[in-house]
């Protein structure tokens, strides 16, 4: 029992060293999560930190992939463009809802708006040496107007579209369409780093944004 113990407070004491050594100047955790992502069945640790940094629209927010070998912590990867900053959510305020690893995929949800409300999760896997965008999912709309859904997998390309319209007199019809869309890399590192990406289906011709 004390063995055991003792090699707990070990990990704990390095992980804590290795914490302090990688966390922005400054900055405070947000949330932390463990979980294997890169298969070898050690758990990685991903931290993501509200930094001091601010713009107009609010704090930076950085996300550290940590990596145990040997009972060393190295970043695996860092980003400062995949979680939106601190004010992105406009009326509701802070955009970020939570970060979940699930079957070694890890998934980012966020969420803004006011009356009308948007929300999103993006899902990456390790692969070609960095976390790759392979699945994106949003809902978007207004109660007695219209909502949107998309389901976009990235890496079969299939991407669906669902506008359930209740304003029928204001917004025309529902609408669904399947499109394929190929060729897309998007990665934690150019996640939201510049403009959004625009995806105009040829039948509905509605614009989806990533």
């Amino acid at each position: 029992m004390k063995i055991t113990l003792c090699f707990l407070t070990l990990i704990f004491s390095t992980f804590c060293f290795a914490q302090k050594e990688f966390q922005p100047k400054g900055s405070t955790i947000i949330e932390s999560v463990d979980g294997d992502l890169d298969g070898d069945k050690i758990p990685e640790k991903v931290i993501i930190y509200n930094t001091k940094d601010t713009t107009d629209y609010g704090n930076i927010r950085e996300i550290q992939i940590l990596k145990n070998h040997n009972g060393k912590w190295s970043v695996l990867e860092k980003s400062r463009n995949a979680i939106l900053k601190s004010n992105d959510g406009g009326m509701m305020g802070d955009p970020y809802q939570s970060t979940e690893i699930k079957n070694g995929i890890l998934e980012i949800t966020q969420a803004g708006g006011s009356s009308w409300k948007w929300g999103y999760t993006d899902k990456y896997r390790f692969q070609n040496g960095h976390f790759e965008l392979i699945g994106y999912s949003s809902s978007s709309g207004k109660p007695e107007e219209y909502w949107t859904d998309v389901d976009f997998n990235l890496s079969t390309g299939q991407l669906t579209f669902e506008k359930e319209v209740e304003n029928t007199t204001e917004y025309g019809k529902s609408k669904k369409e399947t499109f394929i869309k190929k060729g897309l890399k998007i990665n934690l590192q150019n996640r939201n780093q510049d403009k959004q990406r625009k995806i105009t289906l040829p039948k509905t011709k509605e614009d989806v944004y990533l």
